[in-house]
């Protein structure tokens, strides 16, 4: 049977600042925190999940405007290879009046001629057409509503090479006053 000596003086005092028996921590503050500790880990995990949803979404929108964007520059790429085709550039240039050049002639580096020029044959039936954008010339209309776009002259019945009236509709201009 062991007996606690007894203190005195000095050592009484600092023994009674120590609690003299054991004692159990408080459950109620570490079951607290470990509730909070929980509850914090999913608020945490259900933030993180609807960025990443919000983010899916974003990705979708994206990837939508992506591809439209892409198909949209597939068309306009279609759009150009069709009119710098060698066929629908040789029907511009006709239309524009333009003929094929006959043989040319080269400078040589002494100032010499080397071959004979000749001019372009001019033909007798074709005359200057008015110019016309490429969409009036390579889409024909399909639909029965007249072309906003003045057809090409007709100067196979007339000798004169004299254009045809334009069949596209005028407006009249109102006169102002003063001009």
């Amino acid at each position: 049977m062991s007996r606690k000596p007894e203190l005195k003086g000095r050592a009484a005092r600092l023994a009674r600042l120590f609690p003299s028996g054991p004692r159990q921590a408080a459950r109620t503050p570490f079951v607290l925190l470990v509730v909070l500790l929980l509850g914090g880990g999913l608020i945490g995990l259900l933030v993180l999940n609807s960025a990443l949803s919000e983010g899916s979404f974003k990705m979708d929108d994206l990837q939508k405007d992506t591809k439209s964007l892409t198909d949209e520059q597939q068309a306009l790429q279609r759009d150009i290879d069709s009119y710098s085709a060698p066929d629908a550039l040789q029907r511009r240039a006709r239309e524009l009046g333009m003929v094929p050049g006959g043989d040319p002639a080269f400078l040589n580096p002494d100032g010499t001629v080397k071959g004979v020029p000749s001019a372009a044959p001019q033909a007798a039936d074709e005359a200057p057409t008015a110019v016309r954008p490429p969409e009036a010339i390579s889409l024909p209309r399909t639909t029965g509503t007249p072309s906003p776009v003045a057809p090409a002259p007709n100067t196979q019945g007339d000798p004169g090479g004299t254009p045809a009236p334009s069949a596209a509709p005028t407006e009249a201009i109102p006169e102002t006053p003063g001009r």
